[in-house]
């Protein structure tokens, strides 16, 4: 039977990284580059280029920008790729590496937190979840695990803070301050980053606080030092005065959420968020209820069994991974489903997702242990149920992600290169420094793409600039590639 198991295990294990490989290799050189890419690309390309960390500000008057606060994805994912692209690689697949390796990183520190709270199964589990989640959903969505964004790479940071904060909380605090620099909302954390601390220092009541206050001013320190330095940056890069205009408009930024939609409520969020799985709606539902249930139930009965002073006989490991994942995950989706000026877009409260629904599950299966421990009929058919239900619905959901990277979409990388080839030619041939979009949407990547900086239609700044539309064009047509068009500015 053990050998039996052990065969199922490694056969499940080998077909869940094959289908994590065919995913990340579909999103590295498969999906189209899209806007918000190709927004981000623009910032490691002026820094190549000479003109410091600087994006095009398409989205801010469509001028040159230094640390534009509408490029929320921060210098832990753009430097990286600054990097990378400095050897010649081509740019769209040498920026999306860096979020791929980021992405291969929370995977393995998945497996690493998920092995220590409930083994191997639990490990599988957790790995299982993120394959599961549908980011790419909405729109503004996560294409796939190698789009040039900051979520994964946030998520990834926390996970691995996570895994180190037994025995370096110094090293956590520095991960969770790199996870803010790789993606704001990733600020978010703290609360679980707090619990956790908690739940690992020694003692009861007040001194555990105080040990838990003396223990955390380091670690806190170091989850400041990477937005102190970026900011000491901008600084001396802007001057006072707009250094100052920097900070009104990241405020701005941080309130708004840079977008303009009809109000949403509580109700809409989480039915967007429990369709946003490659499962139907119910049996995301009941694999969530029966994980929870899981939960709750491995808890009571390690408490059950321990005497009163042992500590509740509940594993640090997995007391502090549990808390801080719901403290965690409470804090992005309720965050996002309360603020009703966000729109229905899963990617903000994915960094939550990504990192603390996979260590929940791992937990489930800690649970489902305790279960069948117990030696009560009831429970371990319970217990085995369950685990059939995890594990067949995590795996279809899977299944579903890696087989639609089968489906061929309206648009790939490569046939946006071929459409944009004739622009790029032109851009080169004339020498073009801007172009303007017209409107926001599937012509910023075609500009970026062609060679030439980012401007959007609407701005000041572009009231002369050639737009690239997929509209016909009202005036002088300069490119006509069937698709996408360059036109004249209007006079």
């Amino acid at each position: 039977m053990k050998n039996l198991r052990t065969a199922i295990f490694w056969l499940l294990a080998a077909s869940l990284i094959a289908a994590h490989v065919i995913v990340g290799w579909h999103s590295l050189v498969v999906m189209r580059l899209w806007e918000d890419e190709a927004f981000n690309l623009t910032v490691p390309l002026n820094l190549l280029a000479g003109l410091g960390y600087t994006s095009d500000g398409a989205l801010s008057g469509s001028t040159l920008t230094p640390f534009d606060p509408r490029i929320s994805t921060g210098v832990s994912v753009l430097l990286p790729v600054a990097g990378v692209l400095t050897t010649g690689i081509d740019p769209v697949i040498g920026a999306r590496l860096i979020p791929l390796a980021y992405w291969v990183l929370l995977l393995a520190g998945l497996a690493v937190l998920g092995r220590r709270i409930g083994g191997r199964w639990a490990a599988l589990v957790a790995l299982a979840v993120p394959l599961a989640f549908n980011s790419a959903l909405t729109i503004s969505p996560i294409q796939g695990p190698a789009d040039l964004l900051g979520e994964i790479p946030a998520a990834a940071l926390i996970v691995w803070a996570l895994v180190v904060l037994p025995r370096r909380a110094w090293l956590a605090g520095l991960l969770i301050g790199l996870a803010v620099q790789a993606k704001l909302i990733a600020l978010l954390v703290l609360p679980a980053f707090a619990v956790a601390l908690w739940i690992l220092s020694p003692g009861r009541g007040m001194d555990r606080l105080r040990a838990t206050l003396k223990r955390c001013w380091l670690p806190l320190s170091l989850v400041a030092l990477p937005t102190f330095l970026v900011e000491v940056a901008a600084f001396v890069s802007l001057g006072t005065s707009g250094y100052v205009d920097h900070l009104r408009a990241l405020v701005g930024f941080l309130r708004s959420g840079g977008q303009n939609y009809e109000p949403t409520t509580i109700t809409q969020k989480i039915g967007t968020l429990l369709d946003a799985w490659f499962l139907p709606w119910w049996l995301t539902l009941l694999i969530a209820l029966t994980a929870s249930a899981f939960i709750v139930g491995g808890f009571m009965i390690a408490r059950r069994r321990a005497a009163p002073e042992a500590g509740a006989g509940i594993p640090p490991v997995v007391q502090y991974s549990a808390l801080a994942a719901v403290v965690g995950l409470a804090a992005y989706v309720g965050w996002w489903a309360t603020a009703s000026h966000l729109p229905l877009w899963v990617r903000h409260p994915s960094p939550g997702v990504y990192a603390f629904l996979p260590i929940l599950a791992a937990v489930a299966v800690w649970g489902v242990r305790m279960l069948w421990q117990t030696q009560i009929r009831p429970a371990r058919i319970a217990a085995v149920a369950g685990s059939a239900l995890l594990v067949l619905g995590l795996g279809a959901g899977g299944v579903q992600h890696a087989s639609s990277t089968f489906t061929p979409g309206r648009e790939t990388l490569e046939t946006q290169r071929i459409i944009v080839e004739p622009i790029r030619v032109w851009v080169a041939k004339n020498d073009i420094s801007w172009l303007a979009a017209q409107p926001w949407g599937s012509t910023a990547p075609v500009i970026v793409l062609s060679g030439a900086h980012l401007g959007l239609f609407d701005a000041e700044a572009m009231a002369n600039v050639a737009r690239v539309t997929v509209e016909p064009c009202t005036t002088e047509a300069l490119v006509d590639t069937g698709i996408y068009r360059v036109c004249a500015a209007p006079e």
